[in-house]
């Protein structure tokens, strides 16, 4: 038995130290703490709670230049609360300029690269709690995938929109140049206004300023109650967000205090309401292999029907690029995020007991809420919705027996029946809808784009943006067992598996095979006899892996289909 001498010096705060008094606790660990004196602890500091700051901080793209400063700003909310902050960096890549090249295979890798090294960093530190700062695509998916995995107090903060560039009068942004090249090329527009909307585009910091994938992962977090309210929708360069930093330093000291977890929070029922709320903004398509890999981290079970079966239930209701007409930004300066879902939780379209990083629930959080403004036109009423079942269809058929994810928004109609005009890569595909080669009726077919086979699977919006660009946005169908950009609007299906280096039938697609997609009946088929294509099959061979050593060769070795999120950590 411990005696009342033993008893005055055991620390009362161990509680908040479930993780890190193993480095700091006993003689033994003496080591440990000379280390931790060397970066700047005092003696009082091994009785605080450390809490690890992961920033997504990088001079190698906009969406991330200031991340920096955000987390400085989020360590001041933990020392505020009498934490030590961790401040740590783990790396980030560009979707926007290695798009439609080889660097773009390493997208998706960098994903599971972020959450990897979240988690190592984490969990070899044994930090209390953790708040990740992300700003650019697979950012925000790679952070939410090491706090599953990790599952202790953490918070996660969206690094905020770009500020809408302007030329001629209008807002323009990094899907405007996308779109502009497939202009150029079909003599709409001269050289020098190519360069002019290049050059006026981006005009700062902050993740593309429509509902692309950054966006929509964001609010896909914040819905499912793993951010600050409103964290989703907020400048990147403004005092909001700067106080969402803040704020979120002081939430993760009280979720260490109340011992509430990841696990706790990222439930089924909180993956539903994040599916609402991305089919309600007319969200990326990407939001499908994110948040399939998020439930994954966390155990939950979810599955690629569940969005089929949501989406059913849930309206589109805002107006924002690339299908609409609205900006990021826009869509800040009237409210947000919570008056949206207060609207989908007094309809019954969200689960209202959720528990979210605030220490409250979902319906806690919204009461009080008010309505957006009037005359606002960004996010529409229930009754009249843009759309009024999601836009983000899944399709089966013999050409994805496993799935595909349709970004349908009900602008380029709900059916289309054409001719497969086949490409091995997107190099390619695009070269020949920039020729004039692509024409009216033809279903582009981009093939071994996959986890797998390309390996990777490449955003295409190269190829939609020039689609757009050249005017056969409602003339042509693209589909592929790659991915699309947030960006990418247009007859669209990507996601198909199985994929084409596994042997799915989308690897034996001949030109001008006959193909029909039907979103009303969630449908994608090729029309052929079954033994036809029993018969192609046969004959198939895989080829060859692209890499053989590395990252790419690594990830192709290990990654999950597309229809199961395109994990690496599989079991």
């Amino acid at each position: 038995m411990a005696s009342k001498k033993e008893k005055k010096t055991e620390n009362p705060n161990t509680g908040h130290r479930r993780f890190s008094k193993s480095v700091t606790d006993t003689d033994e660990r003496a080591a440990s703490r000379g280390m931790l004196y060397g970066l700047g602890f005092k003696k009082g500091d091994f009785r605080k709670s450390q809490v690890g700051v992961a920033s997504t901080w990088g001079m190698v793209t906009p969406c991330n230049m200031h991340i920096n400063d955000l987390a400085e700003h989020t360590a001041r909310g933990i020392r505020k609360s009498k934490g030590m902050p961790m401040l740590f960096n783990t790396i980030t890549i560009s979707d926007g300029i290695s798009m439609g090249t080889e660097g773009m295979k390493y997208s998706l890798v960098s994903r599971e690269v972020i959450a990897d090294s979240i988690e190592t960093v984490v969990g070899c530190q044994a930090y209390d709690g953790v708040v990740t700062i992300g700003g650019c695509d697979k950012n925000m998916p790679g952070c939410m995938m090491a706090i599953g995995r990790l599952n202790r107090p953490a918070v996660f903060v969206y690094g905020g929109t770009i500020m809408p560039g302007t030329h001629e009068g209008r807002d323009v942004d990094i899907v405007s140049i996308f779109e502009a090249v497939g202009q150029r090329a079909g003599g709409q527009i001269t050289a020098k206004e190519l360069e002019q909307i290049e050059s006026r585009s981006i005009p700062g910091a902050g993740s593309c300023g429509g509902m692309y994938t950054a966006n929509t992962m964001a609010s896909a977090i914040e819905a499912m109650g793993m951010s600050l309210p409103n964290s989703s929708a907020q400048a990147a360069i403004s005092k909001d967000k700067v106080k969402d930093c803040v704020k979120a330093g002081e939430a993760v000291m009280k979720l260490i205090d109340m011992n509430l977890c990841p696990r706790d929070i990222m439930t089924r029922e909180a993956f539903e309401n994040a599916i609402t709320v991305v089919m309600a903004l007319g969200g990326s398509t990407n939001a499908v292999l994110h948040l399939l890999a998020m439930a994954h981290s966390t155990g939950v079970n979810l599955k690629i029907d569940d969005f089929r079966r949501i989406g059913q239930k849930s309206p589109v209701l805002a107006d924002l690029r690339p299908s609409g007409q609205f900006m990021m930004i826009d869509f800040v300066k009237i409210g947000g995020l919570p008056p949206l879902m207060k609207m989908l939780l007094d309809a019954g379209l969200l689960h209202g007991d959720c528990m979210t990083v605030t220490g409250k629930t979902l319906k806690q959080n919204l009461k009080g809420v008010k309505a957006y403004p009037k005359k606002q036109k960004i996010i529409r009423p229930l009754k009249d919705p843009v759309k009024a079942t999601g836009h983000l269809v899944i399709l089966k058929g013999n050409l994805a027996r496993d799935g595909a994810v349709a970004k349908i928004s009900g602008k380029e109609g709900e059916v289309f029946q054409g001719s497969a005009r086949v490409f091995e890569s997107e190099e390619e595909a695009l070269q020949k809808i920039l020729d004039g080669t692509v024409q009216k009726g033809d279903v582009i077919v981009i093939r071994y784009e996959g986890p797998k086979g390309s390996p990777g699977m490449r955003e295409m919006l190269s190829p939609t943006g020039a689609i757009m660009g050249r005017g056969l946005g409602q003339d042509v169908a693209l589909i592929t067992d790659g991915r699309f950009s947030g960006g990418s609007h247009g007859f669209v299906i990507g996601h198909i598996t199985p994929e084409a280096y596994e042997g799915g039938v989308i690897a034996v697609v001949r030109n001008g095979d006959p193909i029909t997609i039907n979103a009303k009946r969630r449908l994608i088929n090729l029309d052929l006899p079954e033994e036809e294509i029993t018969k192609r099959l046969e004959k198939w061979k895989q080829p060859k892996p692209r890499y053989i050593r590395g990252v790419l060769s690594k990830y192709a070795e290990s990654v999950s289909s597309a229809s199961l999120g395109a994990v690496t950590d599989r079991n």
